[in-house]
């Protein structure tokens, strides 16, 4: 049933194994050390798309807790709301409705500088460049644009050398946005909700990004596939996520994002759950998601 291509994954870690332990994925579990710190000197950002056309398979949340953790780690950190909902300013306390300007002002008034536009976090080593619905209308006048593919890779290379990682929040669709955000992109993540409608349309992402990487960006990887949502109590998840795994095998994280409350909960908080809930288990499976992402790509 699954016959799609398996990615190789640049840098997938031959770790050392967790005294055999096995995790949600069937596998025994890597094992990842805390990074060392950043080195000092120029930065060059690592920038990661988190794409799915599918909506509501965690992507936002996962930009948001992902660049928390990394932050955490030492790590800064941009975000980037490339969705027209607005749904990651929301959930880090922005309002949409008020924004004077956005990313949308970046892509298309050669005025407007980035600076202008990014907005400091509750956390520490955190920035997020915000979206509103003016957005949406980028994907109608961009059409005409010379180079339209390009116009977000102009935009994030005048920031690369102030941030360590950019991770940018991919809109639920495969359109124009988003093919502008696999173009500016060394990697990308996909969230995969643990859901079988969910896993029926990850084919047709890897064809799209089989496309970019053949037309527009060769230098594109994919990181990884995330297992998010997942709830071991029901046979259904857990065999969903053994078929993402036998058909994609060591492109899977390690880590899984399973199912709590306290996910929506941080959404009406503004923050991500590295700080709304510490300890919770939800807060320590995205710092094992960053020690992961950083050992897959060698940004230790």
């Amino acid at each position: 049933m699954f016959e799609e291509p398996v990615f190789t994954v640049p840098g997938a870690p031959e770790a050392a194994l967790v005294g055999g332990e096995l995790g949600p994925t069937g596998r025994p579990l890597p094992d990842l050390p805390e990074p060392a710190p950043v080195a000092p000197g120029p930065k060059h950002a690592l920038i990661v798309s988190l794409c799915n056309q599918k909506g509501g398979v965690g992507k936002t949340t996962t930009t948001i807790n992902l660049g928390a953790a990394l932050a955490e780690l030492g790590r800064k950190v941009l975000l980037v709301d490339f969705d027209p909902q607005g749904s990651l300013s929301v959930g880090l306390g922005v309002n949409p409705h008020k924004l004077e300007t956005s990313i949308y002002n970046l892509l298309l008034a050669r005025d407007v500088t980035p600076q202008e536009v990014i907005r400091p976090t509750t956390v520490d080593g955190l920035d997020i460049l915000p979206s509103n619905i003016d957005l949406s209308a980028a994907e109608v006048q961009l059409v005409s644009e010379v180079a339209r593919e390009q116009t977000l890779t102009r935009v994030l290379s005048r920031l690369r050398r102030e941030y360590d990682f950019i991770l940018i929040d991919c809109a639920p669709s495969l359109g124009l946005l988003t093919i502008n955000a696999l173009t500016a992109s060394d990697y990308v993540i996909m969230p995969l909700e643990t859901e079988f409608f969910a896993l029926r349309g990850i084919a047709l992402l890897t064809d799209t990004i089989a496309k970019v990487q053949d037309r527009l960006n060769p230098d594109l990887a994919v990181l990884g596939i995330l297992g998010t949502m997942y709830d071991g109590r029901t046979l259904h998840s857990r065999e969903v996520l053994e078929r993402v795994v036998q058909a994609f095998g060591d492109d899977v994280f390690h880590t899984v994002i399973r199912r709590t409350v306290k996910f929506p909960e941080t959404t009406v908080a503004g923050e991500p759950i590295t700080t709304y809930a510490s300890s919770s288990p939800g807060a320590e499976a995205y710092r094992a998601l960053a020690r992961e992402v950083l050992q897959r790509c060698h940004a230790e």
